[in-house]
């Protein structure tokens, strides 16, 4: 199964395909991860645009089962939480459109999948991704790595979701 993970950006949009089972062995599998960048001096209605066109053609290109995003969270500033919300809801709406599972998980659900420590730093999520595909260096930038954390933290929910409907059953 095919499961890419999208981190939302409206100036640097990480994404990360990642292949794993839901059953079976624990293993993952980086395909391709990267990093779809606008200019910030462009309009917004433009950024956009850029950013629709470049994920249709990405889903389009690697065909995924399901997607991962970061779920939009902030504490403090609600200026760069726009932004972000909106490519968010580019990134959904087009898995949506192409009848795909969609989860959404915040960044600390990430952190804590990947690491075991929901308040992990850039470097330490970095560390886990690539031992967990069995990466010979950690994915660069830190937006595709935190884009394959999704992915993998689709996996990891869903396979306990699997376990714990087979044990109530």
């Amino acid at each position: 199964m095919f499961v890419l993970g999208i981190d939302p950006g409206l100036t640097r949009c990480g994404f990360g395909l990642v292949e794993g089972s839901l059953r079976g062995p624990e293993t993952f599998r980086a395909v391709r991860a990267g990093v779809i960048e606008t200019k910030a001096t462009d309009p917004v209605e433009r950024r956009l645009a850029q950013l629709l066109v470049e994920l249709t053609s990405l889903l389009d290109e690697v065909n995924p089962d399901a997607v991962a995003v970061e779920r939009v969270f902030f504490q403090r500033n609600a200026r760069t939480a726009i932004p972000v919300a909106q490519a968010s809801g580019v990134a959904v709406a087009l898995a949506g459109a192409r009848n795909l599972e969609v989860r959404q998980f915040t960044a600390q659900e990430a952190k804590l999948a990947v690491t075991g420590y929901g308040g992990a730093d850039k470097a330490q999520v970095q560390g886990m991704v690539a031992r967990l595909c069995a990466l010979r260096a950690v994915p660069q930038p830190a937006d595709a790595a935190d884009a394959m954390a999704l992915a993998i933290t689709y996996f990891t929910t869903c396979r306990t979701e699997v376990r714990l409907s087979g044990a109530a059953s």
